[in-house]
């Protein structure tokens, strides 16, 4: 290949991967069909948002020696805390715990747990929102064994339409239900396969 060729293919690629001048807008639903009423009348967003979770596997914790005993049970020790996080958390973990606060890629194997920050929750469903704009890194959150995003209780949306309103400009959004699935193999289904088997929510006030 010419090197004239090349770089008409890289300019063409380039032009590809630009911003676009304009966003596409959000399609239109309707609201009312989105929210589940029945399960979110006159309950707490939190309590819901645990139970929501629990079903799927997952686990919502509120105070950080909560997080840390389950850690410690399972002996998950060595992990990534977001530096933004870590000076908060780091009083109430031991001695016994490795924790990094930069996250190596070429040693993705070495972390049992990530812990990062979350964009909020989503009570109706039980689900975590991440965002580009406020997970240190991507990895942590979908490479370790367990994840755990936090997020404050003033992030805790009530359902889905009122999380999507939130969404803002963040290019990359990613919805996380409970672990990692798949039911791909004979309709069996397995969890941790394409990212964490462990799925926790810290939300603290």
């Amino acid at each position: 290949m010419k090197s004239n060729d090349r770089e008409a293919i890289l300019a063409r690629v380039n032009a590809a991967l630009a911003p676009l001048p304009e966003r596409a807008r959000l399609p239109e639903f309707d609201t009312e069909i989105a929210v589940l009423r029945q399960v979110l009348a006159n309950r707490d967003p939190l309590t819901v948002f645990a139970e929501r979770l629990q079903r799927v596997n997952g686990l919502a914790v509120t105070d950080v020696p909560a997080l840390v005993a389950r850690l410690r049970a399972d002996k998950w020790l060595r992990g990534y805390c977001d530096p933004v996080l870590w000076p908060k958390l780091a009083p109430h973990f031991g001695p016994d715990f490795q924790v990094e606060t930069t996250y190596d890629r070429t040693r993705v194997d070495d972390y049992t747990f990530g812990i990062t920050r979350a964009a909020g929750g989503i009570a109706e469903l039980g689900t975590i929102i991440l965002k580009d704009e406020s997970t240190s890194r991507r990895l942590a959150a979908l490479t370790p064994w367990v994840h755990v995003a936090v997020f404050p209780r003033s992030a805790l949306f009530t359902d889905l339409p009122q999380a999507i309103a939130s969404l803002g400009s963040d290019p990359n959004i990613i919805w996380c239900t409970g672990p990692s699935k798949t039911a791909d193999v004979e309709g069996i289904l397995i969890e941790g396969v394409h990212g964490p088997g462990q799925q926790i929510a810290l939300i603290l006030d």
